[in-house]
């Protein structure tokens, strides 16, 4: 009787076990995986989104700029922004002739290095006569630079050091989309905070130490 019991709650057991599920518990079940591929799959984009804008910032150039030059850059924004005075261009010297005479300092310094310094150089000059119009203007200057800048002449002929400058906040940002091995850019990022130095080095005679008034800007022109 209890072996004819045991049998009976074994085969019970085994046949609840095996039992085919219903149409329903199929559906239901494929569901469930289906929301979870889904799922993982959406996790896996996210992530990859995630790893790509960390890869992103990542790869951003680090170019330490000196202190009293970055306080040239809050008194440039607040002499044209918050007093609306602008430089006076043409500049004298211009971004071409700071460049020229960086590459005199340092072929003096180490003749070997001047062809390269003076890739990096013209490379300087391009994104800056590129970079001016779209994002080194204040909004204040737009009517200036539309004056000055006429019949094809080079932004770099025309603005000096202040403009220059800006450029070295915005080029990490725009060396991000160049394709450079890692040494490279260390070696790019060193030869970028020189020439830093050397500005600085000239902060005296290569930047202005006050801008004019729009008014006074008016009058020169008409002169």
């Amino acid at each position: 009787m209890d072996d004819q019991s045991t049998e009976k709650n074994t085969k019970s057991g085994r046949s609840t076990q095996n039992k085919p599920k219903s149409s329903n518990d199929a559906k239901a079940d494929k569901e469930d995986t289906k929301n979870n591929a889904t799922r993982g799959k959406k996790r896996k984009v996210q992530s990859g989104v995630e790893e790509k804008d960390k890869g992103s910032s990542e790869k951003l150039m680090n170019i330490e700029i000196p202190l009293t030059l970055k306080k040239q850059l809050v008194d440039d924004w607040e002499f044209v922004t918050e007093l609306g005075k602008l430089v006076k261009l043409p500049r004298t010297p211009n971004v071409d002739n700071i460049l020229k005479k960086y590459l005199e300092y340092r072929t003096k310094k180490d003749n070997k290095i001047a062809e390269s310094i003076g890739e990096i150089l013209k490379g300087l000059r391009c994104y800056f006569d590129k970079a001016l119009p779209v994002m080194l203007l204040y909004k204040e200057e737009r009517k200036q630079y539309r004056e000055m800048v006429v019949d094809n002449v080079s932004p770099s002929t025309v603005y000096g050091a202040e403009h220059l400058l800006r450029l070295f906040v915005k080029l990490p940002e725009l060396l991000a989309y160049v394709n450079m091995e890692e040494e490279a850019s260390a070696k790019l990022q060193k030869k970028l905070f020189d020439f830093l130095k050397y500005l600085e080095k000239n902060q005296s005679s290569f930047f202005l130490s006050t801008y004019d008034g729009p008014k006074s800007y008016s009058d020169t022109d008409e002169e």
